[in-house]
């Protein structure tokens, strides 16, 4: 037999009966481990053993079930003795209601559970670190000047024409929910419609009082044209005219009876002399037909003096047409946009530039090496007059040589371009045979986005697009260059 089985050791035992089954629990498990111990030291004390006193832990192993129930370490046995010679007692183990022993030394953990945070090392920055991000910055901002360098070269060469594409018109997609349904409907969009309306709670806009808009005059009415008179007939015209001057002259023969005015001298004619003047007629009728005519001539040149006096001013005239542009202008601002393959005849930049002047128009004709681009804005009827002269009276195909004049009426420097010349390098004039003029857009814009009438000569497209962009005209631009003439 093993010396360990002989002196009842702690070892494993191999029988059947000795064998403990795994514990479920930590209380399976310290009672299991308590019975094995007992059981070792009673075979141990039932055999003599070594002589060897057990380990004060072990002395309460056999003590009634009432004592070792709860289990008590070495220290709590033995008393403490302070300073002052008092003994006290050490704090002892307590058992839970689950049967779980908690350690009086720890203090209990009222937050969450978890690792304490470390405390921050010190961290030294490397040598040249900010150096470095220095010199990246710096190379970065001289990458940028050089892009924009080799931009602005391309755009002076024009290199960057032919690689343009047409603008990309995205639409935007509805928002979750309007602004006008915000007050009334109780979230962030129409998903709950039926529970989420604020039509019956407290703080609705929808109330029983009945609020009354001010009433303001139909903006359509200002667009509708002036009634026109109504036409009478010949014969009425004749009619009216014969009552007016019976009226006029029965007034004037009243006024000469009660002598407030004097009697008017007798219009005599050729045809009634010898009627009115018929003693004097017949003593010297040379004398006579002298006077009638002389008076006939002072009737005519009263007649004319006071048609001159009648007629308006160059002033006036200027004025009553710009009264008649302003209130045709106040109806709605229509806009045209025109693109023309080619503006080489001096000609046709004056008359382009002087109609619209003329007409009171507003807006810009861009001068472009491959086509031109005109964009006015006014009334209904300076517009119907412009488009009538872009589109019927110019004869485009007509060349014409330059002339100093022209060149002197180009704006700016347009006439040192040579693009912009009516004659070739070899000094024969260019082919306008297949020039023409198409109209583009045609329609009403809610506010005038030129305050004059102006020309501007551009040498690229990037150009041209940034003059209209501020406009928000840059599209009619894209829309000229993709449309053949």
């Amino acid at each position: 037999m093993d010396r360990a089985q002989q002196l009842g050791g702690l070892g494993p035992r191999h029988d059947q009966s000795s064998r403990i089954q795994k514990p479920e629990s930590a209380a399976d498990r310290m009672a299991a481990l308590k019975a094995r111990v007992a059981a070792a030291v009673g075979t141990a004390k039932a055999k003599g053993g070594l002589n060897t006193p057990l380990h004060p832990a072990l002395a309460d192993l056999n003590a009634p079930a009432s004592r070792s129930s709860s289990f008590k370490p070495p220290s709590s046995r033995h008393s403490a003795q302070d300073g002052s010679g008092v003994l006290k007692k050490k704090p002892t183990e307590t058992t839970g209601p689950d049967g779980v022993r908690t350690n009086p030394y720890l203090e209990p953990i009222h937050g969450p559970p978890g690792k304490t945070r470390p405390s921050k090392q010190l961290i030294f920055n490397q040598k040249g670190k900010y150096i470095q991000q220095a010199n990246a910055l710096r190379r970065q901002a001289a990458l940028e000047a050089m892009k924009k360098r080799i931009a602005d070269q391309a755009r002076k060469a024009g290199l960057d024409e032919d690689r343009d594409v047409e603008k990309a018109f995205t639409v935007e997609a509805p928002p979750e929910l309007e602004w006008w349904d915000e007050a009334l409907i109780d979230g962030k969009d129409y998903g709950n419609i039926p529970n989420s309306l604020k039509i019956t709670t407290p703080d609705s806009i929808v109330t029983l009082y009945i609020q009354h808009p001010v009433a303001i005059e139909p903006p359509q009415e200002k667009l509708a044209p002036e009634p026109k008179p109504m036409y009478l007939t010949p014969k009425e015209q004749q009619k009216l005219r014969r009552q007016r001057r019976m009226m006029e002259l029965k007034e004037r023969q009243a006024k000469i009876r009660l002598g407030l005015e004097p009697a008017p001298p007798p219009k005599v004619k050729k045809s009634n002399l010898m009627r009115v003047l018929g003693e004097e007629a017949v003593k010297d009728p040379t004398a006579v037909e002298a006077r009638v005519n002389r008076e006939i001539a002072e009737r005519f040149d009263k007649h004319m003096q006071t048609n001159e006096e009648r007629k308006l001013t160059k002033e006036q005239r200027h004025d009553k047409l710009a009264t008649n542009q302003a209130k045709d202008a106040a109806k709605g601002i229509h806009i045209l946009v025109f693109k023309i393959g080619s503006l080489v005849n001096g000609q046709h930049r004056y008359k382009v530039s002087i109609n619209a002047s003329q007409n009171g128009l507003n807006g810009i004709c861009i001068m472009h090496p491959k086509f031109s681009l005109v964009i006015v804005e006014g009334g209904e009827h300076s517009i119907k007059n412009y488009k009538k002269l872009m589109l019927r009276r110019i004869d485009w195909a007509e060349a014409l040589p330059s002339r100093e004049k022209d060149a002197a009426a180009a704006p700016g420097a347009a006439a040192l371009r040579d693009w912009l010349k009516a004659e070739d390098e070899k000094g024969q004039l260019k082919d306008m045979s297949t020039n023409k003029c198409v109209l583009l857009f045609e329609g009403e814009t809610k506010a005038q986005a030129f305050k004059k009438w102006g020309s501007k000569v551009c040498e690229t497209d990037q150009e041209a697009r940034e003059f209209l962009a501020p406009r928000k005209m840059d599209n009619f631009w894209t829309q000229a260059k993709n449309t053949p003439l």
